[in-house]
């Protein structure tokens, strides 16, 4: 049922759909890379969402941006966990925070915010690019961000944002409009 949430198959068009049902398949979808193991304790997912009405746009893309953000930063974790042992992250949990919110009549805004290592102002600046990758070889295409910002901003008239700094974690900014702005090779002509 998750994986049917989140694919959004028979949804290729517009629909207004529950956004935090998005989040949380795309939760349920990662919930094994969630889960403790030898390396560390579980990483927590703190959700704080606020009453959403439901958001006319396109369900499958946007929760692919929710998967590549989230999946970003276990992969965050996962790194910056090497400098540390087991009993520091137990002390200092992973934790990834989601919160949703109507910031205006118009516009929703998710945050996704996790407590890792954080990045510079000069990888923050480039992490939409095509091709930006801080993963090593092999572990990463660099496209997942840019991806979602195509989709977060062409497809839904939005914004994707980025908050970072070195040792307090990132927070994404996903904000889009309630109902779905058309682009002017939409309107009749």
């Amino acid at each position: 049922m998750s994986l049917r949430n989140f694919s959004r198959l028979d949804e290729a068009e517009v629909k207004s759909v529950d956004l935090h049902e998005g989040i949380d398949s795309t939760i349920v979808i990662l919930n094994n890379r969630l889960k403790a193991n030898a390396e560390r304790p579980e990483i927590q997912v703190i959700k704080e969402y606020g009453q959403l009405p439901l958001v006319e746009c396109y369900a499958g893309p946007l929760n692919q941006v929710f998967m590549n953000i989230l999946s970003n930063a276990i992969d965050a974790f996962e790194e910056y966990n090497q400098q540390r042992t087991f009993e520091e992250i137990k002390t200092n949990p992973n934790t990834i925070h989601v919160q949703t919110e109507v910031t205006t009549n118009q516009w929703v805004t998710i945050r996704i915010a996790d407590n890792g290592m954080g990045m510079s102002e000069a990888v923050c600046s480039k992490l939409f690019d095509p091709f930006f990758t801080t993963k090593s070889v092999g572990k990463g295409t660099g496209l997942g961000l840019s991806i979602s910002y195509q989709i977060v901003v062409e497809r839904h008239k939005g914004k994707l944002l980025c908050r970072s700094k070195i040792g307090q974690g990132a927070e994404f900014m996903i904000q889009i409009p309630l109902q779905r702005i058309k682009s002017s090779d939409e309107t009749p002509k």
